[in-house]
């Protein structure tokens, strides 16, 4: 068994459509994971608030790891508009979000819904207005602890998309 490097892998690259919405996150580092993470997955698009950690961050860039220029992504500044403008666009909203209507990600059908948006809330408060939201999602978890970081919660999100996207039916 040998170890692979970078320069070993040539992956099948492919766009989903898929954008993510980061609401008001705050933390440099999840800004530039959310361009990593992106990025690995074929998300089409990033949203981030316009009060959200500069591009130019330091902490955005190194995390970000050369995935910056690599993905689309713009700024909002009303929550409320941007996803009205998303769902006037044919996307099905979905927050990332513990609610009492969340679906378990293992028993929701991502392949009936074509565009889909994630909507990230922020560290601290969560997203904003969930009854925006066509849907909530949840992860199931078995620790004490009732969350986890919201890029981890996105990676998971975009894995099983992803995963269900390319199944064959």
């Amino acid at each position: 068994m040998k170890q692979l490097t970078h320069y070993d892998i040539e992956n099948n690259q492919k766009q989903f459509p898929i954008t993510i919405v980061c609401d008001a996150i705050r933390t440099p580092e999840n800004i530039g994971m959310c361009f990593r993470i992106s990025e690995s997955f074929g998300v089409e698009k990033i949203y981030f608030h316009k009060d959200s950690p500069a591009i130019e961050n330091r902490k955005v860039i190194n995390t970000a790891r050369n995935t910056i220029a690599q993905i689309n992504y713009e700024y909002y500044v009303n929550f409320p508009k941007i996803i009205a403008q998303l769902k006037a666009a044919g996307n099905t909203i979905i927050g990332i979000e513990i609610t009492d209507k969340s679906i378990n990600i293992q028993d929701f059908n991502f392949k009936n819904h074509e565009k889909i948006v994630l909507i990230l809330g922020s560290e601290r408060n969560g997203i904003e207005d969930i009854n925006l939201m066509d849907y909530t999602i949840s992860i199931p978890m078995y620790g004490r602890n009732s969350s986890m970081n919201v890029i981890h919660s996105l990676a998971i999100m975009l894995y099983e998309i992803t995963k269900q996207k390319v199944t064959k039916s």
